[in-house]
């Protein structure tokens, strides 16, 4: 397997980054995780322009365009011969003293690298319960993935200690927020709804394309602060996320969740359009 890092294509086995990179002593840095279809990063140009509104925001400067990025990403699939994958994109400060306090004259670390992809067909429904950990309602690093995750991480192994696939994370408000991998959807009265930016969600790319389906199909989307209890007259709940696209919620808090179509209308359009990246279309 070849990674991309600072410019090369190396072995994994020999992509070695300092030890003292800020990354790694603080999680100083982001990430994007387009999944890769038919050889293309899908909504790649959207997922490197939130990449370089958090650079801008943590006053990191990449030492690469955007578009060498996207040429990068597409020698690294092309070289693995993996055109069905998932593409992790890190940028950090890059190597630094001891110390929160950055050095204005850091070399940021660039690092690419491919992982498997998902099985086609679509995941089993999740169960889904509240998370007991709290993320901080209008955080202006919520907009951004950066590689501090620890909330998150602690709220899925919660989950999972609970016999759930997922957890549900909730605002310091004690409003929902959104999952720990994803972005969170629901149906009330065949209105479909979502949480709305600043709530302490990051606004997902996989989030943006919903919102464009429902758009093109004619299916008005409430944007709503709501509190864990309501959430269990839903009927249809749904999580979007890039590596995994639409996910289904099957249970929450142990409750079952009812199903509805309009989930599946979704999730079909949504599969229609990551086809279509395999054309060139949409990314």
């Amino acid at each position: 397997m070849l990674v991309f890092l600072n410019g090369q294509f190396v072995p994994e086995a020999q992509a070695v980054v300092p030890v003292n990179d800020r990354g790694f002593m603080y999680g100083d840095g982001l990430f994007e995780t387009p999944r890769v279809c038919g050889g293309r990063p899908f909504r790649m140009a959207q997922h490197l322009e939130r990449l370089m509104r958090g650079a801008d925001f943590l006053k990191i400067k990449c030492p690469f365009t955007p578009k060498e990025l996207q040429e990068f990403a597409g020698q690294l699939v092309e070289q693995n011969r993996m055109p069905e994958a998932v593409l992790r994109v890190v940028l950090t400060r890059g190597p630094g003293e001891r110390g929160y306090t950055p050095r204005a004259d850091g070399r940021p670390t660039v690092l690419m690298t491919l992982h498997s992809a998902p099985p086609p067909d679509p995941p089993v429904a999740w169960k889904l319960v509240t998370s007991s950990y709290r993320i901080a309602a209008a955080d202006p690093l919520a907009s951004f993935k950066t590689l501090n995750k620890l909330t998150h991480i602690m709220a899925r192994s919660e989950a999972v200690e609970q016999g759930a696939d997922e957890a549900l994370l909730v605002n310091t408000n004690g409003d929902v927020a959104e999952a720990a991998s994803g972005n969170l959807f629901w149906v009330d009265q065949d209105n479909l709804c979502t949480v709305p930016a600043g709530c302490g969600a990051l606004p997902g790319i996989t989030r943006a394309v919903v919102l464009e389906i429902c758009q093109t199909l004619g299916l008005p989307v409430d944007q709503r602060v709501i509190k864990p209890g309501a959430l269990r007259m839903a009927t249809g709940v749904f999580i979007t996320q890039s590596a995994l696209g639409i996910v289904s919620v099957a249970a929450f808090n142990g409750q079952p969740v009812a199903p509805s179509p309009l989930v599946d209308r979704i999730s079909r359009a949504y599969g229609k359009i990551l086809a279509g990246s395999l054309v060139g279309q949409n990314d």
